[in-house]
């Protein structure tokens, strides 16, 4: 099947689109136009491609896990070492694009969303970098379990305001911050972490992520002198997934999603929107996400706070339904298990995010001749999630 992107898509397929207030409507078009114009501005693709190379560190490297590889005994296993990006995930990607935006625009504030804390450093980081005023939510849960990121935020200078509603993770905090822009959208501008939401958001976060897959792709090319036959990533609302599968849509390359599937199958129970959800609207956009048969969206859980979300990026949910990319899950017990395979095998700590990609990977590489070649997106390094290990190695 063709696969089809129009430059500024606000549909995939059936998914997307901008299911918002009317009063949000003005700031997602100047939005919009603000970054139509921004995308074909040689001064900003430059000063972007700046920043990444001499603040984010980019590029990353691509690294040949051989002790892993020969662990799994079958395909070779190479890692893209996101990890390695200032603030140690992909998140500062994006975060550094929006807010190069932000000051395009002429705003003087930002806001956003945070679960695992990565999008919270990053979004706190450039906003020390760039003397913007920072305000984050985030799950009251999220907070304890990642106290040493909310801490770093506070450093940074970013005030983190903690969301009790509901399950307090991720889908609460994208709620309230969606709040806080409805009220201040003539100086605020909503730094949104991943692939989700409202119609620009989806391709913005996509342009800025997709230097991941464009330096693997090169480089694997360059080492190689081929593609690889798989590339694996681990999808939450899907930002690095997406980043990673977009140099390899058109390619004969299996692309593999691996979602968290946290304690079992039951609503509640996991994350895996994809995977147990059903077409939805959740925080501006249509796709697939946790409800029950009333329609209601459901609490989620992971062992990692940046997959406990009870939704996905519309183009996943039409990537899943036109069959281009594969969508499978893992569980807490298998991510803990990778976490410390890798640890262990190659002296690189995952993000307990990543984890979940690295289990399907040795999985996989079994299953796979040792001619073939297998690249991980290692979205983040784990050292946030010492504290959550312990815990789960002592129970």
């Amino acid at each position: 099947m063709e696969l089809k992107f129009p430059e500024a898509a606000a549909w995939y397929g059936m998914y997307g689109g901008q299911f918002v207030p009317e009063t949000l409507l003005p700031a997602l078009e100047e939005l919009e136009q603000a970054w139509l114009a921004a995308k074909s501005d040689p001064d900003f693709l430059q000063r972007f491609d700046s920043e990444a190379r001499t603040f984010i560190g980019r590029p990353t490297p691509l690294y040949y896990a051989s002790r892993l590889t020969e662990y799994a005994g079958g395909a070779r296993i190479f890692l893209k070492r996101e990890d390695l990006c200032h603030t140690g995930a992909h998140k500062l990607n994006n975060a550094v694009g929006q807010a190069l935006l932000t000051m395009r625009m002429g705003k003087t504030r930002v806001i956003a969303e945070t679960g695992a804390g990565q999008h919270g450093v990053a979004t706190a980081t450039v906003c020390a970098r760039y003397d913007l005023s920072c305000r984050i939510y985030m799950g009251s849960v999220d907070m304890e379990r990642q106290a040493v990121n909310v801490y770093r935020m506070r450093l940074l200078g970013a005030e983190v305001v903690p969301v009790n509603a509901g399950s307090a993770t991720l889908k609460e905090a994208i709620s309230e911050a969606l709040r806080d822009w409805v009220t201040n959208v003539r100086n605020t501008h909503y730094l949104l972490g991943s692939a989700v939401g409202p119609h620009p958001f989806p391709s913005i976060v996509k342009f800025f992520q997709s230097v991941i897959g464009k330096e693997t792709r090169q480089q694997f090319l360059e080492e190689e002198g081929k593609l690889p036959e798989v590339v694996i990533a681990c999808v939450g609302g899907g930002s690095n997934a997406i980043g990673m599968f977009s140099a390899f849509l058109h390619d004969d390359v299996r692309l593999i999603g691996v979602e968290a599937g946290g304690l079992g199958s039951s609503l509640g129970q996991n994350a895996a929107s994809l995977a147990y959800g059903k077409p939805g609207v959740l925080h501006g956009a249509k796709t697939y996400v946790l409800q029950d048969q009333d329609g209601q969206v459901v609490n989620t859980h992971s062992i990692s706070a940046g997959l406990d979300y009870s939704a996905v990026g519309p183009e996943h949910a039409y990537l899943k339904d036109i069959g281009r990319v594969e969508y499978i899950v893992v569980d807490d017990k298998k991510a803990l298990e990778a976490f410390m395979k890798l640890t262990r095998l190659e002296g690189i700590m995952p993000a307990l995010e990543s984890a979940h990609a690295v289990a399907a990977a040795i999985d996989i590489a079994r299953q796979l001749p040792i001619t073939a070649s297998i690249v991980i997106s290692l979205s983040g390094r784990g050292d946030k999630d010492i504290d959550i290990v312990k815990s789960a190695l002592n129970e």
